[in-house]
């Protein structure tokens, strides 16, 4: 088994530490390298190719923000996963909005942690049920209120009953396996409605469904 690359992004030495010593003691994890800012970890990502950044939001130099616009600006395919120590942090949303697939706070459980590093790196997307909430709060006040607006919004005639009942209970922070069990699905099916929702919407992960069933009145 091909282990999973990791890039460590935190200006701080210890939480590295931490975060290297968990993570090499998975068979199927491998950190390749650690940056102290923003600037160092956009070069690394040039030059390592990692399959997951580990990314601090708060930082010198180049903050987290800016390092995810950068590396996503560069490949569109790259895998950012936020961890910061602040689930209301503005900044942390702003870095969502430039790209990064995941968001986690550094109060997460190991095995969340760990979990959170093989989804983004399969394609999925993160977010913790408590920041989804948060997030939506952040971004709500940028959006159109949906109760105002008497013309259904257009992705909703694109989408299927079952379709619509996914994305809703994804914006309300339900996980793939949540999802399964509520409406007696299958965890593969749920994958597969996911998948179709990000096709038809033109959408790149969970977060911007998350963000597009908001605008949509979905969720409210």
């Amino acid at each position: 088994m091909t282990a999973l690359r990791i890039l460590l992004v935190d200006d701080q030495p210890l939480v590295r530490m931490g975060f290297r010593m968990l993570l090499d003691a998975e068979p199927d994890l491998e950190v390749v390298g650690e940056a102290g800012d923003g600037e160092k970890a956009i070069a690394m990502v040039a030059a390592l190719a990692p399959d997951v950044v580990l990314m601090d939001v708060r930082m010198p130099v180049v903050d987290g923000i800016a390092a995810t616009s950068a590396i996503v600006a560069a490949d569109p395919g790259a895998r950012v996963l936020v961890v910061t120590t602040f689930d209301l942090d503005e900044s942390a949303f702003a870095a969502l909005r430039a790209g990064a697939s995941g968001f986690l706070l550094k109060d997460a459980r190991p095995e969340e942690l760990v979990a959170g590093i093989r989804s983004v790196a399969a394609g999925d997307a993160v977010v913790a049920p408590r920041v989804t909430r948060a997030l939506l709060d952040a971004v709500g006040s940028h959006l159109p209120d949906p109760r105002a607006d008497v013309v259904p919004h257009p992705g909703l005639a694109l989408l299927t009953p079952r379709e619509l009942d996914v994305a809703t209970l994804v914006a309300q922070g339900l996980t793939n396996g949540e999802i399964a069990e509520s409406l007696a699905l299958s965890e593969a099916t749920v994958k597969g409605h996911m998948g179709r929702l990000l096709d038809k919407l033109d959408l790149r992960d969970r977060v911007q469904l998350v963000i597009w069933a908001y605008g949509a009145g979905l969720v409210d």
